[in-house]
């Protein structure tokens, strides 16, 4: 064990770019992992790129197998996941895995009861934790149960799911228990696995997270807390745009790290919460278990880097002490947020924190690659869109299809 000892990071995208940087920051030599070596966020110069064949599955682990015994022989690097697919692969092979990484994962049991929604609320519950209620659909015969809810709600699937994904969004508001109904008929046909639960009133500046590392023993070794300024799709997407939130950081550390001790959890783990305007209390929405938060780096650029945090442990090294920033930093990714800001009618700046700067969730000036290959890769894109529109047999605007 040295402290030469590299880290791998499986999977790119905003998540694994993030995590990349925030241990290239460190110092820490960093291997990058994906199925497509063409991706933008593989040209980081904060990591060495790596094609692999899958992020889960039997394929995964052969490949994981072969790096450790051939490209890590000998140094077993601390491995970070940036996949829930991939966390659920690594926890079902850990015995076989952990002789060449290393990495803390609760027991097995655990990351599948919290991985799936469900599961995680009926754990909620029983350690008395603030969550709305909520109902498990598997099959046109429980829809009775939907009376038993609040409206609005939000209906999503239970756990991640391919083919859900390709024919609808990753959530719905639904007003009324027959909009609810009518959704369901319609998703059921595709998945007998989704959860209803009633809808927590506030916009999405109101939605917060807690970012944590916990160590082998249970203990926080680095805890963050943050808030989104924007979603895309807004109220039921994905972060856009999120900053630091250290008015709310004791509260949500406490209420996080309560929980994640209660449940078993250790490893990299978060909890997202939202501020509901009718009780102005905090409710849990989800937890992120095993893996890297979509915004990870946030904490990072916002002075607490939990990746370097999970490297230290891991080794049994000194833990870094969180670094004073003298303005508040957003994290975002552009695109989606310019979009976000539009539907609502907003400034691309509302919301921002006062004096903030703002780090693009791939553009910047110090690794500019990314973004190039991005721009390159959208430039492409829109001239294929135009030369299929110009070629022969292509309908003509204004004429009948």
């Amino acid at each position: 064990m040295t402290v030469d000892t590299p880290a791998v990071v499986l999977g790119a995208g905003a998540n694994g770019l993030g995590v990349a940087r925030s241990l290239a920051r460190a110092r820490i030599r960093v291997c990058l992992l994906d199925i497509d070596a063409r991706r933008a966020e593989m040209r980081t110069r904060a990591a060495k790129p790596l094609q692999i064949r899958a992020t889960h599955g039997e394929t995964l682990v052969e490949d994981l197998v072969r790096l450790g015994t051939t490209q890590f022989s000998g140094v077993r690097p601390v491995l970070f996941l940036t996949q829930e697919e991939s966390v659920r692969t690594v926890s079902h092979h850990r015995d076989r895995l952990s002789a060449l990484y290393r990495f803390s994962l609760p027991p097995m049991g655990v990351v599948d009861t919290l991985q799936h929604k469900e599961g995680f609320q009926r754990r909620a519950e029983q350690l008395g934790s603030p969550i709305p209620p909520l109902v498990h659909i598997r099959a046109l015969a429980d829809l009775p149960a939907l009376g038993e809810l609040r409206y609005p709600v939000v209906v999503k699937p239970g756990e991640r799911d391919a083919a859900y994904a390709r024919q609808f969004k990753k959530a719905y508001r639904a007003g009324s228990a027959e909009e609810a109904a009518a959704l369901l008929r319609r998703i059921l046909l595709v998945m007998a696995d989704v959860v209803v639960q009633e809808w927590i009133e506030g916009p999405d500046s109101n939605i917060y997270f807690c970012l944590q590392y916990v160590d082998r023993d249970g203990q926080t070794a680095g805890s963050f807390a943050g808030r989104k300024i924007r979603s895309w799709p807004p109220q039921v997407g994905g972060t856009a745009s999120c900053t630091a939130a250290p008015e709310v950081h004791a509260e949500l550390s406490a209420l996080t790290t309560r929980f994640f001790q209660a449940a078993g959890v250790v490893g990299m783990a978060s909890m997202e919460y939202k501020h509901d305007t009718r009780s102005g209390e905090f409710r849990m929405v989800e937890p992120t278990i095993g893996r890297t938060d979509y915004q990870e780096e946030v904490a990072t650029l916002n002075g607490v880097n939990l990746p370097y945090v999970a490297w230290c442990s891991e080794l049994g090294l000194p833990l870094p002490s969180p670094a004073a920033t003298k303005r508040p930093v957003v994290w975002r990714v552009r695109s989606e947020d310019v979009q976000s800001a539009a539907a609502q009618g907003q400034c691309i700046t509302q919301g921002y924190p006062p004096g903030g700067q703002v780090a693009d969730a791939v553009c910047r000036w110090r690794d500019p690659m990314p973004c190039l290959v991005q721009g390159l890769w959208h430039v492409r894109r829109m001239l294929l869109s135009r030369t299929s529109k110009r070629m022969p047999g292509s309908p003509v605007a204004g004429s009948e299809s």
